[in-house]
């Protein structure tokens, strides 16, 4: 088998497929999920906690001046930026919990659909005789 055909075999398999479609809607979730997180909730969290961008909290590493944006302290040197930080952590966990709710979903689903086991097939009627005959040999 060619190396040509080989790869072809591959990249056509149903997992291959699968997977590509897989990273290609995670990945626009995730643009969803960083929209819902950027633009949603972390203005909620940010007025609760004093009205500022919570992604522009940091601790600035190089003596930066205070009152920067956080890009303008990167420029001007190190930051520990842990705002930016909590911003990913938050989306990461809201990603992680949407999909742990659709996977509960779809396994939920699998064993609603999945058939009961068919009973067992009647026996055939030369073999009850067969039987018959063998018990009424040992007796």
């Amino acid at each position: 088998m060619g190396f040509v055909s080989e790869f072809k075999e591959f990249a056509v398999k149903g997992n291959v497929v699968d997977l590509a479609v897989g990273v290609i809607i995670g990945g626009a979730f995730g643009k969803i999920v960083d929209s819902l997180v950027n633009d949603l909730i972390m203005p909620i969290v940010s007025k609760a906690v004093g009205g500022l961008d919570f992604s522009n909290y940091y601790v600035a590493l190089a003596g930066q001046a205070g009152g920067l944006t956080l890009a303008e302290a990167k420029k001007a040197g190190a930051v520990f930026a842990y705002g930016n930080f909590m911003t990913v952590a938050l989306n990461f966990l809201i990603l992680a919990f949407v999909i742990f709710l659709m996977v509960k979903q779809i396994n939920r689903l699998r064993k609603e659909s999945e058939p009961a086991p068919a009973p067992p097939a009647p026996t055939p009627e030369d073999i009850i005789l067969l039987r018959e005959i063998r018990d009424s040999l040992k007796q």
